[in-house]
């Protein structure tokens, strides 16, 4: 049969499976059609730093020349192409963390999430952009150039992962994974009308992620639909031995609790509005669509209360304080040394290893990368480490103490994900605190190692995408599940359609 790119590429990722199991398109025609509009968009959106077209293509064959029994042993999402961002190990297939100190490098071994992915029957489209080292709120700081919001290409993504968000939303992918330290898949979705999840810390084992922070890393899906992601975290989640992190018990029935949701009956949920998370600092058209996405929790069924957790607004200054200060641990490898980039110490300066060391991170490293390094080399030298790191570490004590109070009073927590909707291009890369700021409102459930998710709540009055965000109990992810599915299908009912609807894909020649 004759697939039509256009069609086939705006499907969820379970009806793209759903055509795939019946026999109506086969995997390898999913992956050309995905191709086709990633060469298109690509110009335009630069989303990815490496499509791997050929492998891609390898893999939907082998899933495709499968019997049916063996097929039907897989899940739900076999078949269905992914991107994965750039943070993520892939052997045989480049990963620099967009940066220039790791460029040309090849892994030899695959991350845990992308053994299972290839287990799972899914071809892996390529590897998405980033802020280098994850380090960043917008994209802006990529070695290999900014990712375009597809909404308006003047306007960041978000970040750090705003190639995964873009690819999605531009429909480059069905599906893509992220990594989140403190809102790097939620706050992308924010800003690209996409649904960017969070997994409790530990969940998903981080074997095989390029380590940014690693008490605040966590991997997880980026999709269009909360189905999708529910899907795609119980297919990534579970047990690994490789991580010391990693939480024994295997992944919670989170799809079974979005299937619950699209009921959109919410009776004897309890939905906690955090205090701290909205107000001052948070766009009007933003707080408006929050809102109203609160009001049809309530029609629902929800019961909706207002809860106080006092120590949120010192989240973002203890992050800024243990962030960097396992940045300036984790990047100490790139030395030159054992893999990725060496520059040697020009004529006339002595050719030692601590030379080669410091030319190579001063031409390896960008200017943000440096910033948390020395930020973080600061807060852990002698006389400082109790000052700054110690104290940040008792802050985050205390808002581990708030959720635990807030989730005695309810089942979610809810907030806008972001304070704004997408900002333009160099509006923010001159006033770091500025860029910081957006994470105000995503840091918190990374601290506490909560799971998080933001969907899209509609268009703000400058008809770009706003986030809301869902906060669960540790090890409850599926908690969050429900209300964001139910959530889900009555602003659909609501708009006519989902959200992307209404975005412009001149890629797509609409």
């Amino acid at each position: 049969m004759t697939v039509n790119t256009n069609d086939i590429v705006k499907l969820s990722a379970v009806e793209m499976a759903a055509k795939v199991k019946s026999g109506e398109v086969s995997s390898r025609e999913l992956v050309d059609a995905h191709l086709e509009v990633i060469e298109a968009a690509e110009p335009s959106v630069n989303a990815f730093l490496k499509v791997s077209a050929d492998v891609a293509r390898e893999q939907a064959d082998a899933f495709d020349a499968k019997s049916a029994d063996e097929k039907a042993a897989l899940p739900e999402l076999a078949g269905v192409p992914i991107a994965i961002k750039d943070m993520i190990v892939t052997k045989g297939i480049e990963t620099t963390a967009a940066s220039k100190i790791l460029e040309g490098w090849v892994p030899p071994y695959d991350a845990t999430v992308i053994e299972k992915l290839k287990a799972a029957g899914m071809p892996i489209l390529g590897k998405t952009n980033l802020d280098e080292f994850a380090q960043g709120s917008s994209t802006e700081h990529s070695a290999y150039g900014p990712t375009h919001n597809p909404w308006d290409t003047e306007r960041v993504p978000g970040g750090s992962g705003g190639g995964s968000a873009s690819a999605v939303a531009a429909f480059e992918a069905p599906l893509a994974l992220g990594t989140d330290t403190g809102g790097s898949i939620r706050q992308p979705g924010a800003l690209t009308g996409t649904v960017g999840v969070k997994p409790t810390y530990g969940g998903v084992s981080r074997f095989g992620a390029i380590a940014m922070a690693s008490s605040l890393d966590q991997i997880g899906p980026v999709t269009r639909t909360v189905l999708d992601s529910a899907l795609l975290q119980e297919i990534i989640g579970g047990h690994d031995k490789r991580d010391s992190t990693s939480i024994p018990e295997g992944p919670r029935p989170m799809a079974a609790a979005a299937r619950e949701g699209m009921k959109r009956d919410l009776k004897g949920l309890k939905v906690g509005l955090v205090k701290e998370l909205g107000g001052e600092g948070f766009q009007p058209g933003v707080e408006a669509r929050f809102n109203e996405a609160v009001a049809l929790l309530e029609s629902m069924g929800a019961q909706v209360t207002e809860v106080s957790c006092p120590h949120f607004p010192y989240a973002l200054g203890a992050y800024y304080i243990i962030m960097p200060s396992e940045v300036s641990s984790n990047l100490a490898r790139y030395d030159g040394m054992r893999y990725g980039l060496r520059v040697m110490p020009p004529a006339g300066v002595p050719s030692t290893a601590a030379n080669m060391m410091a030319y190579t991170r001063e031409a390896g490293f960008g200017d943000e990368v440096k910033r948390r390094i020395i930020l973080g080399t600061y807060a852990l030298s002698a006389g400082y480490y109790d000052a700054w790191y110690g104290s940040a570490q008792k802050v985050r004590t205390l808002i581990i103490d708030d959720f635990n109070k807030a989730f005695e009073q309810c089942d979610v927590l809810v907030s806008p994900t972001s304070p704004s909707t997408a900002f333009k291009f160099g509006e923010k890369m001159d006033d770091p605190l500025a860029m910081y700021m957006n994470d105000i409102a995503t840091i918190p459930a990374n601290l506490a190692g909560m799971p998080a998710m933001s969907i899209p709540a509609g268009l703000s009055d400058d008809g770009l995408p706003v986030g809301f965000q869902l906060i669960a109990p540790q090890q409850r992810d599926e908690v969050m599940y429900k209300p964001a599915a139910a959530l889900e299908a009555a602003l659909e009912e609501q708009w006519g359609g989902p959200i992307w609807q209404s975005l412009n894909t001149p890629w797509l020649g609409e």
